[in-house]
């Protein structure tokens, strides 16, 4: 397989893994938040996000994950000089902490399906922005590569964390004026 075919497979594989992961802790929210409604409402919305759930992680996300990672190692084997690259260094250190969140939400979901509610709606949804974050990196380091300002790019990163932290602060804000609490 030639290495532009090798590299449209990563691709694609890439963006159905992050729609997984940017889906499924969206799922975790929803499903945490079922657990303060009537009962009857609790067990079936409840029910229904175990089964969204596990197919999108089964189905999808997964799959996804182990592809892109197939495809990627693939490229570099076919040029093992990626690995002296710094930016190449650098972003499969991201893909390191994507492999780890992946796997803390696979935790979640597991948790979630036994009824163990560790985490409360505002801590996923911060949690949902380090894939955001990542996803960030990755695509900046992945363009830029050598040619990198890195100062413009470490501040391009942060400005986003920032920008980010800001959304949230400022959705719950208007959430909480909504609900008049």
């Amino acid at each position: 397989m030639d290495i532009s075919t090798l590299k449209a497979l990563h691709i694609i594989f890439v963006v159905s893994w992050f729609a997984g992961l940017f889906y499924i802790v969206r799922l975790f929210v929803y499903h945490t938040e079922a657990q303060h409604k009537e009962e009857n409402e609790k067990r079936i919305l409840s029910a229904q996000f175990e089964i969204m759930e596990s197919r999108l992680w089964w189905i999808i996300t997964t799959p996804a994950m182990i592809l892109t990672i197939v495809f990627g190692t693939w490229m570099i084997l076919l040029n093992l000089s990626y690995l002296n690259a710094p930016w190449m260094q650098i972003k499969l250190a991201f893909v390191g902490v994507l492999l780890i969140y992946h796997f803390v939400c696979q935790k979640i979901l597991f948790d979630l399906k036994k009824g163990l509610y560790k985490w409360k709606s505002g801590g996923l949804r911060l949690w949902n922005e380090v894939a955001t974050l990542c996803l960030v990196a990755i695509i900046f380091l992945v363009e830029l590569q050598s040619n990198t300002d890195w100062i413009k790019a470490t501040v391009g990163f942060f400005a986003v964390a920032v920008g980010l932290m800001i959304l949230i602060k400022l959705y719950k804000r208007i959430q909480k004026s909504r609900s008049g609490k």
